[in-house]
């Protein structure tokens, strides 16, 4: 979807001992991450610490941020990815979206799944 100028994808989160829970991420191109979730939300879902890294932002500052694991539903399979806790809302960045083509008009967002070609010679 399209919200004002940005695009925005859900997400399906597993959370134990409660039922999934559907998050909208703002599509970060410039993110090179999985996803990030402000500090409040990670407290909220109890996910698993991982480590404390330095984070690169868009002008080129660094600030120490925390590192949790998640459990996501993307494109109808689990997978766990890394979320780093920081910013005001959540963002979604290319490392989620690689192998995906994804489009983006000023009416919706459709991501598609690419295959990958074999050279078999």
């Amino acid at each position: 979807m399209v919200v004002g100028l940005q695009a925005r994808m859900s997400v399906l989160v597993c959370s134990e001992g409660n039922s999934d829970i559907e998050i909208e991420f703002v599509v970060d191109t410039g993110f090179e991450g999985f996803l990030t979730l402000p500090p409040n939300m990670v407290a909220e879902l109890g996910l698993p610490y991982i480590a404390k890294i330095q984070a690169n932002l868009a002008d080129n500052s660094k600030v120490a941020t925390n590192a949790y694991a998640i459990r996501i539903i993307w494109n109808g399979i689990e997978r766990d990815v890394v979320v780093l806790a920081m910013g005001r809302r959540p963002l979604m960045g290319t490392a989620l979206l690689e192998d995906y083509h994804l489009s983006i008009d000023s009416v919706k967002v459709v991501l598609f799944w690419l295959m990958k070609s074999c050279n078999l010679l």
